[in-house]
């Protein structure tokens, strides 16, 4: 526990967090997963149920498998006119040379219980912890949403020893970001304060 003496580092960490997506080819060490890891299970959850568990990648054939079934279905999700913002992305995806994970050198899959009803939320909290953690460490991450489609395909669910009862929630990449640009700016909330 903190004592009022010690800085509260929290703040910046939250404030220069981004989604990194171009990495060093530096590996990143099991010791500094496990505590990406470790500060991820303090996340809250409901009735203290922590319905989490992880698996840790490595392997880049098998993210590229996992890349190259996820692609077509993306592509055919987002349709041939794209919504804003869906443009660059769109492009990228039919590039055979675009892999999902940017070339990341660990994927960290967040799976939930199935049978627990805020197993979504939780690991959802979970998962935040987790790349607020890797940013204070050096490391870089990025939630793949678009990865979580793996799901549909039992053959690769099973290359990446997802258990049946659990459902992969959050799919992380972390590594070494190489140099980033400026984060973009961050709009005003809009807040109704109620006296």
């Amino acid at each position: 526990m903190m004592t009022a003496t010690e800085p509260i580092e929290i703040f910046s960490v939250i404030r220069e967090r981004r989604s990194v997506r171009n990495y060093t080819d530096r590996e990143v060490p099991d010791e500094a997963l496990r505590a990406i890891i470790a500060a991820g299970i303090q996340a809250p959850t409901a009735l203290g149920l922590q319905p989490w568990q992880f698996v840790v990648a490595r392997d880049k054939d098998l993210m590229q498998r996992v890349s190259d079934y996820c692609k077509p279905i993306l592509v055919q999700n987002i349709g041939e006119e794209p919504r804003p913002g869906t443009k660059e992305f769109l492009a990228a995806l039919k590039s055979p040379e675009f892999n999902i994970f940017y070339n990341a050198p660990v994927l960290v899959l967040v799976l939930g219980a199935r049978e627990v009803v805020s197993s979504v939320l939780d690991c959802t909290l979970c998962a935040e912890n987790m790349m607020l953690a890797a940013w204070a460490l050096g490391i870089g991450s990025c939630w793949i949403g678009s990865a979580a489609l793996v799901q549909q395909n039992p053959n690769l669910l099973a290359a990446l020893k997802v258990p049946d009862d659990h459902q992969v929630v959050a799919p992380l990449i972390f590594g070494y970001p190489t140099p980033l640009l400026q984060k973009p700016e961050r709009r005003e909330p809009r807040i109704t304060w109620i006296p």
